[in-house]
């Protein structure tokens, strides 16, 4: 009865291994967000598959929000979120608010989960993320946009043999608090690093042609098609700013990024381990789909 269990564990190990020797040594940014941060056992799943990914010798970067957690403190101190175009509104207030529960609570948090594999960064820590106050009408308030990325912390980390958890929080030229986009920091983070892959957590199977039918998934697209994916409404709504991250970053010199559903226990091991993948992989043609070098 043991002899069909091993065969199959087999199976996948075989599976698995030139993809293990594909990322080894190469360095994976990963957004954190959605129910897979909100659930305790999904949660617990994914710093699982960040060890373990350690352990075998990927430089594994872990970049983080905390909007659930932000507002709930909010509520429980009178204040209303308010957000404008999927930012989140940030006076003074809600800065203090924003640094106490994103770089204090939820950053050590993953970090114990990590057990003495992660260390807890801001992206105020030696200036990491180097921000100015956003433009916007109307104001959005203490809003960055990263202007530069410093990676020395981050490198003496992964080097260490640490995985770097970065709480999105900048820092402007006079030392102000900037809030920033997690999407849009691991991005730039996943291209000051050179990283092989930016993998974005998501609340939803991927990429889909038809938003309401998880069948629909679209499981690769190359650069050069997004404009079209764009134009037909393929791509859009909450979609539209996570894909352009992912281009931008592919633009920039990262060689493979994914949008995968963090709904789904270890997701990060199946899109990084098995040719399947687990969300939607895009990619410019020199990356053949992301085939094995």
């Amino acid at each position: 009865m043991e002899q069909p269990r091993i065969s199959v564990m087999a199976e996948v190990m075989q599976e698995a291994y030139p993809y293990i020797r594909k990322y080894q040594g190469k360095t994976l940014v990963v957004k954190y967000g959605g129910s897979a941060m909100t659930s305790a056992s999904l949660k617990a799943a994914v710093m699982s598959d960040l060890t373990l990914l350690n352990q075998i010798g990927v430089r594994v970067v872990l970049v983080h929000g905390g909007g659930p957690e932000i507002s709930g403190q909010l509520k429980r101190i009178g204040k209303e979120s308010q957000f404008i175009n999927g930012l989140r509104v940030t006076d003074a207030e809600t800065m203090e608010v924003v640094q106490q529960m994103l770089a204090g609570k939820v950053n050590k948090d993953l970090v114990a989960l990590l057990n003495g594999h992660g260390i807890g960064l801001c992206g105020m820590d030696g200036g990491m993320l180097q921000c100015k106050k956003m433009a916007t009408e109307p104001d959005l308030g203490y809003v960055g946009d990263i202007v530069g990325v410093r990676t020395q912390l981050l490198e003496f980390a992964l080097g260490s043999g640490y995985i770097p958890v970065i709480a999105t929080i900048g820092i402007g030229d006079d030392g102000t608090a900037y809030n920033i986009n997690a999407d849009t920091a691991a991005c730039k983070i996943a291209v000051a690093l050179g990283a092989t892959k930016l993998i974005n957590m998501t609340d939803v199977a991927g990429l889909l042609r038809d938003k309401d039918d998880d069948a629909s998934l679209i499981t690769e697209a190359e650069l050069g098609e997004i404009p079209g994916l764009v134009a037909s409404g393929i791509i859009s709504g909450g979609m539209i700013p996570k894909i352009q991250g992912c281009v931008e970053s592919l633009e920039a010199g990262v060689t493979e990024a994914a949008i995968i559903d963090g709904r789904v226990p270890h997701s990060i091991l199946l899109e990084i381990f098995s040719t399947r993948g687990s969300g939607t992989l895009i990619y410019k043609n020199e990356t053949a789909g992301g085939a094995i070098a």
